[in-house]
């Protein structure tokens, strides 16, 4: 990287440093473009591809060929010339009508800038999971031991998992090919779940090879003989100041239990809104994913000129497909910049809409297969503490839902469920879902949780120590 690029002021400031920000900043940067990526990370990879610049090849290789993958985009970053700044949170986001202005602090003093073209490449979160017992130490998601098993090759002996998804078998496999054994898998996929999928059968098989990855996970658990549950209709984990086992509930209404010190829960991945929704952006209720998604067009672009979201920030559609959206933002984002034409725009995205129509032929499968039962996305037992951060249970909920509380904002206000340091990353969905299911009403017409920045938390001191900052690190 050159000094002269170094102290440009960007152009372009990419959120995240995942698949889609990376390839985002990697195209913007090498079309010339001054390019900053802001990433909370200390090393680029975002969850999928977390810690693989230092890892071993024999951890990558048990970590598997998609893990193995990242080591391509990041020495395409790396080579690019893009500014990267790891260790730092973007707390606010502003449209403006020539760009957006954007905050972010390095863990020391807050930083504004203002730049003609954002990207939000903020990924996905796992949806929450919320049980009896889900706070209590020992017990985290499944996301979460991966990225252990990733960033510090460490994990748990014995442990149980629980839940739905491709990501809780891919885990499962990782730790069965670590070498650590795993004490038994409880799926709560619902009951019929796979015919119901069966209508988008027909698109998914035109990508068998994805398909056939699922089967291979599942395959690696039956070989090392792991306990594997089928049908669990109801969790809650046991112990009174950490978790001492798990006991789960058939169809037939009897409930079993199994000792461990360590539970990871896992039903499916959401997109990670809180920064699009605190901007403003215009959002939609998507019904398969049961998640709000950002309204955009097909380059990544919102209702605000110069402010895209690319990745599974947009929806969730895999790594690949994330990887192609970032990509084809950064194109649209080269012609608002005056360095690519429209025509040549649409020529350079060409293979990666391929690429992405390609991925989205499963989707709608693994939408309908691994959609979360109801009774996982709204507790039935009024002890359950919904909102962890303020220690509000479902119960709590429910009583002033009754009260004749109209959304979720109210309930904000009445209850504090949502005013935690997290703003609602872990609560938002249930309390919105929770709403739905009392009141009788569609989810989509019930407005969503209003976030307001600072969307994560900075010190007053980082906060008086801002400055307007030319994205070169000269206040």
């Amino acid at each position: 990287m050159s000094a002269a690029r170094d102290a440009q002021a960007p152009e372009a400031i990419i959120v995240g440093a995942g698949p889609a920000g990376m390839a985002a900043a990697s195209i913007l940067a090498e079309a010339g473009a001054a390019v900053l990526l802001l990433d909370e990370n200390p090393a680029p990879g975002g969850q999928i591809w977390r810690g693989v610049d230092a890892a071993t090849a024999v951890h990558r290789s048990r970590l598997g060929a998609d893990y193995a993958a990242g080591r391509r985009a990041t020495r395409r970053l790396a080579a690019s010339g893009a500014r990267h700044l790891p260790g730092t949170t973007v707390w606010q986001l502003s449209p403006l009508v020539t760009g957006a202005e954007i905050g972010w602090t390095d863990g020391q003093r807050a930083r504004l800038a203002t730049v003609p073209v954002v990207i939000l490449a903020t990924g996905a979160q796992e949806r929450p999971f919320p049980i009896a017992g889900w706070t209590l130490p020992g017990v985290m998601s499944v996301g979460g031991a991966q990225t252990l098993l990733k960033s510090s090759s460490l994990a748990a002996e014995g442990a149980v998992f629980a839940g739905t998804g491709p990501l809780l078998y891919l885990v499962v496999a990782q730790y069965l090919a670590a070498g650590v054994p795993v004490a038994a898998v409880l799926e709560t996929t619902a009951p019929g779940a796979l015919g119901r999928a069966a209508w988008s059968a027909p698109a998914a098989l035109r990508r068998p090879a994805l398909l056939a990855k699922g089967l291979q996970w599942i395959a690696a658990i039956r070989r090392a003989g792991v306990r594997h549950i089928r049908g669990v209709r109801g969790l809650r984990v046991l112990g009174e100041t950490a978790a001492t086992g798990i006991a789960w509930r058939m169809g037939d209404g009897r409930w079993r239990e199994i000792a461990t010190e360590h539970v990871f829960l896992h039903q499916g991945v959401v997109p990670s809104v809180n920064l699009s929704m605190a901007a403003g952006l215009a959002h939609r209720w998507c019904p398969q994913q049961l998640a709000w998604v950002p309204r955009t067009d097909a380059w990544g672009q919102t209702g605000s000129p110069g402010l895209f979201v690319a990745g599974d920030g947009a929806g969730i559609a895999g790594w690949q497909a994330a990887e192609a959206r970032g990509a084809v933002a950064a194109q649209a984002a080269l012609v608002r910049l005056g360095r690519l034409s429209p025509v040549q725009a649409r020529l350079r995205a060409a293979p990666d809409r391929r690429r992405i129509a390609a991925e989205g032929r499963l989707r709608p499968f693994l939408d309908a297969w691994f959609r979360p039962a109801e009774a996982f996305r709204v507790p039935e037992d009024p002890e359950t503490v919904v909102c962890r951060c303020e220690e509000i249970t479902a119960g709590a909920l429910r009583a002033a839902i009754a009260q004749g509380l109209a959304g979720p904002n109210q309930l904000k206000s009445f209850t504090r469920a949502g005013m935690g340091p997290c703003q609602a990353r872990s609560c938002a969905l249930t309390l919105h879902e929770t709403i739905a299911h009392q009141t009788g009403r569609p989810a989509g017409q019930i407005e969503p949780l209003r976030f307001r920045p600072p969307v994560k938390p900075l010190s007053i001191s980082e906060l008086a120590d801002m400055t307007f900052d030319d994205g070169a690190g000269h206040g």
